[in-house]
This record gives C-alpha cells, structure tokens and sequence, in this order.
C-alpha cells in the first residue's frame, strides 16, 4: 500500500480496485508516478512537488529553428539533443548556413578531410586538405616536380 503524504487522504479508504478512494467528501487517487495517495486537489505531479514526474511526465521538445519535434532518449539532456539536431540534421536555413561553412572536401583517397576554402594543386587540379596539399603528399598524377613531403 503506498505511503500517504497528504492530510487529506482518510486512513482505510481505499477503494477495492486499488486505485482510487471513496467516501462521502472527496475522491483521491494513487500517483502513477511515485505510488502516493492524492486527493483531486493534489494529484497532479506540480500539486504534490512528485520527486519522480521525470519518469512519467516526458516532454518532447522542439527545434528552435525548424520546429521539428526532436526524439530524446531516457537519461539524454534535452538540449544536448536539440543542438546535435541543429548542427547535423536541421533543415532550417540558419542551421544549413553554419554547417555549409567546410563543404571542401580533400580529394586524397581515406581522407574525410574539409576546408573552409578550396586548395587547389597547380599541377592535377585536384581539391586537397591543408595536410594533403603539396603534390607529393597526394601522390599527384599531373605535370611537374614534386615540392614536400609532409607525413
């Protein structure tokens, strides 16, 4: 049988169903939550301050930006998992604008390398990363002398 916190509930009341009260002045109620008896004045989980709403009383929150529900998992922060949202999957102008800032991609093979601004080599016209720019850190296939080797 749950505990009572509230001066409310009559001690023997409960009904046979387990899950409500009955007598001649008010109905009360078990919490789904943290298994104490409320009257109907108390039951809602801001009523009696319920240390355990977080279990039962979940919010789905919105994306700023594209107003988008946003799926969060138990134990995750909720704006944790807006701002990854925003970062990767948003499709709101704003949040496609910040991401579009390294669109250059490195064109040396197993590299997932992006730059802000294309690095174009003079001799295969290939686009590289900062790391991967100098044609012998490419493997350059076009015209001329090989200047660095960087690891």
């Amino acid at each position: 049988m749950a505990q009572l916190l509230q001066p409310c509930v009559p001690a023997g009341w409960l009904s046979q169903a387990g899950r409500g009260w009955a007598g001649p002045w008010a109905v009360q109620w078990e919490c789904d939550a943290c298994e104490q008896i409320f009257c109907t004045d108390h039951i809602t989980y801001t009523q009696h301050q319920c240390t355990s709403a977080y279990k039962k009383d979940v919010q789905v929150p919105v994306c700023p930006l594209c107003n988008i529900p946003i799926p969060v998992r138990k134990g995750e922060m909720p704006d944790v998992v807006v701002g990854q949202h925003i970062d990767q999957d948003c499709k709101s102008d704003p949040a496609q604008r910040k991401r579009k800032i390294f669109t250059n991609k490195c064109l040396k093979p197993g590299c997932k390398q992006r730059e802000m601004m294309k690095v174009i080599c003079d001799q295969c016209h290939g686009n590289f990363c900062l790391k991967h720019r100098h044609p012998l850190d490419h493997d350059c296939n076009g015209a001329g002398r090989p200047l660095s080797r960087a690891g």
